[in-house]
């Protein structure tokens, strides 16, 4: 019997795509969409112009482009600096069953190994499809997630990246294997990351596990190896990571043969994944009954332990960095009742300091319920109550956020969304080009004239 990474490899290694279903290859190309728009946004950020002025003090061979900038750098900078770029915001895609993910932190490793082998735009879309079944297929592997006792998904994706890596590099099947074994080895990432005041890494642990994909196939290009079983061997992540149960099934039966990447959701807000019903249940709250920020006397929220927890800890009442506020349960649902939307300027510097949304603030209360828990995580159920000044009280109940595939964006919703991501660092006229060029990806013969449409032109 064939390890799991000699399995994986092989998928990784024969999928083509003309065997991919024509709504996984749509799919593909929304996603690749919405995460370029997500980079896009995050080119003017603090942090990612800091990360932008490490990657260009590294030097490194010009073979790939970076994401708004244009600066040209080796396949494992470009790597992880749009993967950074597509995370910085929290806005990129997110699938969520035993454990969170967010696939699309994957594709630049796609993009910059493929544009130093000059792919074509079908072997990227095929390498976008490597990352989404093999990153949601971890997601379902171990019950309870390893979230839930105190792993990042960084931990997940390290298995997945070299693939992705490997595929455009035009790896053999064992040269694959050792990819796996290197970076799977190498890169598990503490839950800390995301608990408690949160700092930059929040959004930096998973781009490092796809930096680690890229580098790591580089080096098996080179004949360097890495343990060959290292999901199932000897003191490999089943053995080690005892106190989760794992299915092995869930990782390899039907790879090509089922495509899982329609079950991945898209984000209509730039914070976490489990503020999106609660924000979508004060907004259809407050738009419905005329209530402002000032008409509020309190706001309850039923949730999921992890979000009265987690999100709702006392540094979430009172945020100070973008990195604690888009992960504050209260933070977003008081900007929601203020200013009727969550947005990336929901988090600018100035808007942290709002005296309207901290009013908000104390009045609202997070509480776990037993019975939410129950049904988490198939259904991630938020029930808001905000009761008014007047003593009117409103109650509504989300089930599925919007984004999911219970609650779909259409894909003029998906180009509207890109569209006000990119306005700030490229023309209309060239977004025109760029979701154009997105809708016929298959059509490029060298991925590397598509990277060029991602510079800014303002």
């Amino acid at each position: 019997m064939n390890s799991i990474t000699r399995q994986m490899a092989q998928f990784a290694l024969n999928l083509q795509y003309k065997d991919i279903p024509a709504d996984a290859v749509h799919e593909a190309k929304r996603f690749l969409l919405d995460s370029v728009g997500c980079a896009l946004a995050a080119v003017p950020l603090d942090d990612m112009q800091a990360a932008h002025r490490h990657i260009v003090a590294l030097g490194g061979t010009p073979e790939a482009t970076v994401i708004g900038s244009g600066h040209r750098t080796n396949a494992v900078n470009a790597a992880l600096m749009n993967a950074l770029l597509v995370r910085a915001l929290d806005y990129n895609d997110i699938y969520w069953e035993q454990d969170p993910s967010h696939p699309s932190d994957i594709i630049p490793a796609a993009l910059a190994a493929g544009e130093v082998t000059h792919r074509d735009g079908r072997e990227v879309i095929v390498g976008i499809l490597i990352a989404y079944e093999l990153e949601i297929r971890w997601c379902n592997a171990a019950t309870p997630g390893i979230r839930e006792v105190g792993w990042h998904h960084a931990s997940l994706t390290q298995f997945v990246s070299p693939f992705v890596a490997g595929r455009m590099l035009g790896l053999s099947e064992d040269q694959m294997v050792a990819a796996a074994g290197i970076s799977g080895s190498s890169h598990f990432t503490l839950g800390c990351v995301v608990a408690g005041h949160l700092t930059n890494m929040k959004n930096t642990a998973d781009p490092m596990a796809t930096e680690a994909g890229v580098r790591a196939a580089l080096l098996a290009r080179e004949g360097y190896t890495g343990p060959v079983e290292v999901v199932e061997g000897k003191e490999g992540l089943i053995e080690v990571l005892s106190n989760v149960e794992w299915s092995t099934d869930v990782l390899v039966n039907g790879l090509g043969e089922k495509f899982l990447i329609t079950q991945c959701s898209y984000k209509a807000f730039p914070t976490e994944a489990l503020t999106h019903q609660p924000i979508t249940a004060a907004l259809s709250i407050c738009r419905a009954h005329s209530i402002t920020a000032e008409d509020v006397a309190e706001v309850h929220i039923r949730t999921t332990t992890r979000g009265a927890d987690i999100l709702s800890d006392p540094s979430k009442y009172q945020p100070t960095t973008k990195e604690t506020a888009d992960h504050s349960l209260p933070y977003c649902v008081a900007c929601a009742i203020a200013d009727g939307n969550v947005l990336p300027s929901s988090f600018e510097e100035e808007k942290l300091r709002d005296p309207r949304i901290w009013a908000l603030l104390p009045k609202i209360k997070v509480v776990a319920d037993p019975e939410i828990d129950a049904l988490f995580p198939a259904v991630k159920r938020t029930i808001v109550r905000i009761t008014t000044t007047d003593g009117k009280v409103y109650e509504e109940q989300v089930d599925h956020a919007k984004g999911s595939p219970e609650n779909p964006m259409s894909d003029d919703e998906i180009v509207a969304k890109f569209r006000a991501n990119a306005s700030a660092v490229l023309t209309p006229e060239k977004q025109d080009r760029l979701i154009k060029a997105t809708w016929g990806l298959e059509d490029f013969a060298d991925i590397g004239e598509y990277m060029r449409l991602l510079v800014s032109d303002r």
